[in-house]
């Protein structure tokens, strides 16, 4: 009678009976699905920065051309009244015409403080005008500057720079204006005299 063979082959490991190509593919689908889900927050979260940048860039070039023009508009304050200070090419120039002119009515009989007011004062008034009217062109647009916001959107600022440049407009404006009341009205310096001219 044959021998019956009463060795049982070893179970194979239960973890590794239990790792089957099925499971790894199950084990694998969920980490796809977790990193498909992260790359599609990551992309959302993303387009979201850019378009707020795109957003920001929008209001930023909206709020560009105004703050050029307030700037442009304090640096002209600000070049008028150095010009009203120093002097320009057109107050020579009606100063000039105004001498011109007061010697072309002069006569031949004319005395003295005729003939100063011809070549001094009336070129002296002429200048003091033309010098006040760049003052007071300087203190409008100056003052105009610093007013803007105001009357624009309550988040609306201008540059320190901007300001600061219209406040120096103000300033030099409103000196140039002072120096043209005391030429115009000969307060500053006295018209001056022939001794003994019309006695």
């Amino acid at each position: 009678m044959p021998r019956m063979d009463t060795t049982k082959t070893p179970a194979p490991n239960a973890a590794e009976a239990d790792t089957t190509p099925a499971d790894l593919e199950k084990a694998e689908t969920p980490q796809a699905a977790e990193a498909e889900a992260d790359s599609a927050v990551t992309d959302e979260v993303t387009e979201s920065d850019l378009d707020d940048e795109a957003f920001a860039d929008d209001q930023a070039e909206d709020r560009e051309p105004s703050q050029v023009g307030s700037a442009a508009f304090a640096v002209v304050a600000a070049g008028l009244g150095v010009v009203a200070l120093s002097g320009s090419w057109v107050a020579g120039i009606v100063s000039e015409r105004a001498s011109v002119a007061a010697r072309l009515e002069l006569t031949q009989a004319a005395d003295a403080n005729a003939q100063i007011a011809a070549q001094f004062v009336d070129p002296w008034h002429s200048t003091a005008m033309v010098n006040g009217i760049f003052s007071a062109l300087a203190l409008i647009i100056a003052t105009f500057v610093l007013a803007l916001p105001a009357f624009s959107s309550p988040e609306r600022t201008l540059p320190t720079w901007v300001r600061s440049v219209s406040w120096a407009g103000i300033g030099l404006g409103a000196l140039g204006v002072l120096l043209f009341v005391l030429m115009y009205f000969d307060l500053l310096l006295a018209i001056p005299k022939a001794a003994g001219a019309g006695a």
